[in-house]
């Protein structure tokens, strides 16, 4: 897990916070288990059609958490945590 990417997904959790669906998207990646992957793998076999609405460094962030329980783990607790707050601060 690198830098550039946990900072994405901090401002991911963030505007998810803004539109108020921050805990229902915890929710949904914490039922959704082992789907995951499946959907990891449709983001990068749907990578070239994406590619126009979201940059390609933002499909590799996304597609590398839900590919690893671990990233989507941090993901989730991103979510779970007050909106705009930085760990240790």
């Amino acid at each position: 897990m690198n830098d550039e990417n946990q900072h994405i997904w901090r401002g991911w959790a963030d505007a998810l916070h803004r539109w108020g669906v921050g805990g229902g998207a915890a929710v949904l990646l914490e039922v959704a288990g082992p789907f995951t992957l499946l959907a990891a793998q449709a983001v990068h076999l749907g990578q070239p059609l994406l590619d126009g609405w979201l940059p390609r460094r933002k499909l590799t962030a996304l597609a590398g958490m839900l590919d690893d329980p671990e990233n989507t783990q941090v993901f989730i607790q991103y979510l779970r945590e007050a909106p705009n707050s930085e760990p240790g601060a």
